[in-house]
């Protein structure tokens, strides 16, 4: 497995382990990566939204986009930020020593691998297994259980967050989304990472009234502007260029379906 690591390192192998690939996780994986932290997606490649035939009301299409094709430039996003992603299914976290002095966790995969982290995001979608180890985990059933959180995407262990609709969030994909990054900028703060927001502005935007530039922010000037313009241009030209390849993935209960 890309990614695996070994839970009997003396040091926390990654910073930030996410758990579950959907618009939340790899949306939280944008903003912890970039935040300065090494993150990995442990992704079992079944979000839910796999299922949409088209998706309509996620914000800046206006004709709508291919739900694949969302999931696929929102993992691009999270990759270029320098996050790891391994097709992998967690099946335990466990709390790495003592909770309160903030340890860290181990998480064990489908595979035999273990991955040992200081931070752990959950965002899959109702699967709450894999927690079954974890004291202070207060879960919520409602129909679907979800896991019980501050406000903050914080859950009652130090260093463990839910985000998206494992949170109890709205069934739609732009809510799990924002919910992801609030949740990764909850971590950094806890984290004390220095970060005020992701945000690139132009050039003498805070030096030119003599302040520092915010951690998180950078400057550019009209050139550098300009080629990331037309890279990001480039991009959404090429990746729309043609069909997804992935067609949608049919509910299980719909007759002749094996999964």
């Amino acid at each position: 497995m890309t990614g695996a690591r070994d839970s009997d390192d003396a040091e926390a192998a990654v910073d930030v382990l996410i758990v579950g690939g959907g618009p939340a996780g790899l949306a939280a994986a944008t903003f912890t990566a970039r935040g300065g932290l090494s993150t990995l997606v442990a992704d079992r490649g079944d979000s839910i939204l796999r299922r949409n035939a088209h998706l309509e009301n996620f914000p800046g299409f206006p004709a709508g986009v291919d739900a694949r094709l969302l999931l696929s430039l929102m993992g691009e996003q999270a990759e270029r930020a320098v996050a790891e992603h391994a097709r992998a299914e967690v099946v335990e976290l466990r709390v790495a020593g003592d909770a309160a002095s903030e340890a860290g966790f181990v998480a064990e995969t489908a595979a035999g691998d273990s991955i040992r982290t200081r931070y752990a995001i959950c965002a899959t979608k109702n699967e709450v297994g894999y927690l079954d180890g974890v004291d202070g985990v207060t879960l919520v059933d409602q129909g679907k259980t979800f896991v019980e959180t501050d406000g903050r995407s914080r859950t009652g262990v130090p260093g463990l967050y839910a985000a998206g609709r494992l949170a109890g969030k709205p069934h739609q994909a732009v809510v799990s989304a924002g919910h992801g990054a609030e949740a990764a900028v909850t971590l950094l703060e806890d984290a004390d990472v220095p970060f005020y927001h992701d945000w690139v502005a132009p050039e003498g935007y805070f030096t030119g009234r003599d302040r520092d530039v915010p951690p998180g922010c950078e400057e550019i000037d009209d050139g550098e502007r300009a080629d990331r313009v037309r890279e990001s241009m480039g991009v959404v030209r090429e990746r729309f260029d043609e069909l997804h390849p992935e067609e949608p993935v049919q509910h299980p209960s719909v007759a002749g379906e094996d999964d």
